[in-house]
């Protein structure tokens, strides 16, 4: 089975998104989304796809989870379920579960990393919500901080947790 990683950026109350947008672009943060992600497998649900402004994600593969949609959108791979999309990954070394907020909660006890940025920052209308991160299954090995600057309004941190 591949390593899986769940990877996101939060707010300081876990908030991920709104009106299915992120909360944040923080253009550092998206570098890295990319420098991690790129050449690997990326799973997702059908809202947080249709989110994206361009649609699938350059030199990664693909993978919509959807039961409503039939027809796999151009350059995806389209499954019924979590257990269908990993069952077709076994020879993937690196699957990144990208959101959205049911398919974190589904996916968060098959795990193995989290890749999680933390933005110094809470939103008071979010309609989305990562996972409450239980430090007695997850311990943090890394953590990187960025002050607020030019580019970035907030500081955030990039977090690394394993599963204990």
């Amino acid at each position: 089975m591949p390593k899986i990683i769940h990877i996101v950026a939060i707010d300081n109350d876990n908030a991920i998104g709104y009106k299915n947008q992120l909360l944040y672009r923080l253009s550092n943060d998206l570098k890295r989304f990319k420098e991690l992600t790129t050449g690997h497998t990326i799973i997702m649900g059908r809202k947080t796809f249709e989110s994206l402004p361009k649609g699938a994600l350059p030199n990664r593969r693909n993978i919509v989870l959807s039961k409503t949609i039939k027809t796999p959108y151009p350059s995806t791979e389209l499954y019924d379920s979590i257990e269908q999309a990993l069952d077709n990954c076994k020879n993937d070394e690196l699957v990144f579960i990208m959101g959205g907020e049911t398919i974190y909660r589904q996916t968060l006890e098959l795990a193995d990393c989290l890749e999680i940025t933390e933005v110094n920052s809470s939103v008071e209308n979010a309609d989305a919500f990562y996972p409450k991160i239980d430090k007695k299954q997850w311990k943090e090995t890394k953590r990187i901080s960025h002050p607020s600057d030019e580019k970035h309004a907030f500081s955030f941190d990039y977090v690394t947790y394993i599963k204990v």
